[in-house]
C-alpha cells in the first residue's frame, strides 16, 4: 500500500486539511485565489504526495506555474511531475487523474499571462530567480 504525505510547511498542512474535510468549500478559495490539490508520486521514495496549489485554467485544462516563491531551484511537486506525469487533482469536490506536462516555449507567454492574472506575483517571483519558471498544463486522463 502506498502511503500518502501531505505538505510538510504547517499552513499548507492545514489547509489540504480543511479543503479535504470540507470538499472545497474551505480552502478552494486561499486569500481570494483559486486553489487545488495536487497529488503526485515522489520521484525516489514512490509515496503519494499532496499540495495545495495556485491555478488557472485553459479551456478544460489547469494550469499550475512552478515558482517556488522565485526560489532558485524548481519545487518538488514539478519535479515529482516530471519523473512520472501522471497525478490526481482536488477541484472543490471532484478528484480525477491528470496527465502534466511543461508548456511549450511557444504555448507560455499566453499561458504566463493568463495565470499573471490570476495570481499577480507570480512576475516578482520570475524577477527573483535566474531559472525560466514552467507553466504546467494538467489534461484529464
Amino acid at each position: 500500500m502506498t502511503t500518502q504525505t501531505d505538505s510538510p510547511v504547517d499552513w499548507v498542512g492545514e489547509h489540504i486539511k480543511r479543503y479535504v474535510e470540507s470538499d472545497g468549500a474551505e480552502g478552494h478559495d486561499w486569500r481570494g485565489y483559486p486553489t487545488l490539490l495536487l497529488t503526485t508520486t515522489g520521484r525516489n521514495t514512490g509515496a503519494q504526495r499532496r499540495t495545495a496549489l495556485i491555478y488557472g485554467t485553459d479551456g478544460d485544462r489547469y494550469l499550475l506555474v512552478a515558482s517556488h516563491g522565485g526560489a532558485p531551484e524548481h519545487p518538488n511537486w514539478y519535479r515529482n511531475l516530471l519523473a512520472n506525469p501522471e497525478a490526481q487533482l482536488q477541484v472543490w469536490a471532484e478528484k480525477f487523474t491528470v496527465t502534466a506536462r511543461t508548456a511549450r516555449p511557444e504555448e507560455k507567454p499566453t499561458l504566463w499571462r493568463n495565470m499573471i492574472e490570476v495570481y499577480p506575483p507570480y512576475g516578482e517571483y520570475q524577477g527573483n530567480t535566474d531559472r525560466d519558471i514552467p507553466v504546467v498544463i494538467l489534461e484529464r486522463v
